[in-house]
């Protein structure tokens, strides 16, 4: 199976990257985009991609648009936020600027994704239900319904999360 990883490899992992000169090249010879950057993008196109798997699974339908919608399952912005988060960690260690910027970004974008996008989804919902019950005559009742699936579940962007750390941690350790 997989190998364990405990704390205390993780963080000699990170400790050994912080102390590596600033001349070590942060490019993989298989891409040319930094190993972060490459981590963070990867991440994303991974979650968006699962979000068609999991729509099929709640729902069973498959759904195409799921590759560039908002919302689901797994948040594909706190994967790309936690990937680039990790990898910046475990290549530059975790008292690097460029990692307190990352961290401080993947909090933001996570509290965002399971606050403020969540309620605002919710709240088109209702909106959306209140605009099929109006009489047809209303002015408003053939007004275009609002885009419910913004947000994210703290279990989506958790799953999200979990998703971008498992990709940066392969990325960065098979280089």
């Amino acid at each position: 199976m997989g190998e364990v990883v405990t704390m205390a490899d993780l963080t000699a992992r990170m400790e050994k990257a912080s102390s590596l000169s600033s001349s070590t090249s942060t490019t993989s010879s298989s891409h040319s985009l930094p190993l972060p950057l490459f981590s963070a993008f990867l991440s994303f196109a991974l979650a968006q991609f699962l979000k068609i798997f999991t729509t099929w699974y709640k729902e069973k339908r498959w759904d195409s648009k799921r590759l560039v919608d908002s919302g689901g399952m797994p948040s594909s912005h706190s994967a790309t936020v936690s990937a680039l988060a990790l990898s910046i960690a475990l290549q530059h260690g975790t008292s690097s600027p460029a990692f307190a910027i990352s961290i401080v970004l993947a909090s933001v974008v996570m509290y965002d994704a399971s606050g403020v996008r969540l309620h605002a989804g919710r709240q088109a919902e209702v909106l959306n239900q209140i605009v099929c019950e109006l009489p047809p005559e209303h002015p408003l009742s053939n007004v275009r319904p609002l885009r419910h699936s913004l947000g994210h579940t703290p279990l989506q962007v958790a799953a999200g999360a979990l998703l971008g750390c498992l990709i940066a941690f392969y990325i960065t350790n098979s280089n």
